[in-house]
């Protein structure tokens, strides 16, 4: 049993990180009704974006970039964490923007958009930064690893854990105890009644798609070191994301956390003992879950059920 541990960490970090993606990509289609096939691309914009800040590379002028280099490890890292997310939150503005027009109409539309947004920042990020695999530099604290019992356990797994915790409770905290996360529920069930009540919709769909293409961001940076930083790091994530949505029930936020544990205990345990087969294994997941509930594990009735 005490052997299995380091893989059941694994794999619940590895969930915890998936839910991480979905909460964000969740609440875009909540909201907007549209299913973000960019959500993959500007998770792995995220983790581009750091390795750029840090280790500054051209274009940042020289007396910039030897500036920045002088500042201590982890205050760049912190610095990286938000800086990063707030330019993918750029990218997320100007998408958002180009998909206005798809509102209330065909989801077909905003499908189309998004993926031919996923693949220009694909190529972007291709030709600017090639296709060779990075490593994203983090502080002396978080590497490395320490001896408990027999075995050797990774510093930076735990590190990712408990930063993925923070962030998804502080997302609870913002959706179920502020007046903006009443807001956008209130947004979700029906948005003709927000508008009614004068909120105005443009805006709110605006900072949620950005909050949600942030989330993204944030969650690369942090699985960059685990997984490495490679063109197709974004499709991925995206997948995974989008089957715990489907496993945990459309809209359900706790309903995402838990399947997002579920598959990563899945790919995690699978992975230590047969590789090959670690993949599948959150589809098999997925086809016994929906066969069971068709609506997911914590959503509300599905039309397959009726």
């Amino acid at each position: 049993m005490f052997d299995l541990l380091p893989h059941i960490l694994n794999g619940l970090t590895l969930g915890l990180l998936f839910a991480l993606i979905a909460l964000g990509f969740m609440l875009i289609v909540g909201l907007m009704e549209q299913i973000n096939l960019a959500h993959g691309s500007l998770f792995a914009l995220g983790a581009y974006f750091a390795m750029q800040l840090m280790g500054p590379r051209p274009p940042f002028p020289p007396d910039i970039a030897h500036a920045w280099l002088a500042m201590p490890l982890g205050w760049r890292y912190v610095a990286t964490l938000i800086l990063a997310p707030a330019a993918v939150g750029i990218v997320g503005i100007a998408i958002e923007f180009c998909m206005r027009r798809t509102y209330g109409k065909d989801p077909l539309y905003g499908l189309l958009l998004t993926f031919g947004a996923a693949m220009v920042i694909e190529e972007t990020i291709r030709l600017t930064w090639g296709t060779r695999d990075y490593v994203l530099q983090v502080p002396q604290g978080v590497s490395g690893g320490f001896l408990f019992g027999d075995l050797i356990w990774s510093t930076y797994r735990f590190y990712a854990a408990g930063i993925a915790v923070a962030i998804i409770g502080l997302v609870w905290l913002l959706i179920e105890k502020t007046s903006f996360g009443a807001t956008v529920k209130a947004g979700a069930h029906d948005s003709e009644i927000v508008r009614a009540l004068g909120i105005n919709l443009t805006r709110l769909r605006l900072l949620v798609f950005v909050f949600g293409t942030m989330l993204a961001a944030i969650a690369g940076i942090i699985v960059a070191p685990i997984w490495g930083i490679r063109p197709h790091m974004g499709v991925d994530a995206v997948i995974p994301a989008f089957l715990v949505i489907v496993l945990g029930g459309v809209g359900s936020f706790w309903g995402a956390v838990v399947a997002g544990l579920l598959v990563g205990l899945a790919v995690g345990l699978t992975g230590a003992y047969a590789s090959e087969w670690s993949l599948l294994s959150m589809y098999v997941l997925l086809v016994v879950v929906v066969t069971v509930r068709a609506r997911g594990l914590w959503g509300k009735k599905s039309v397959l059920e009726a």
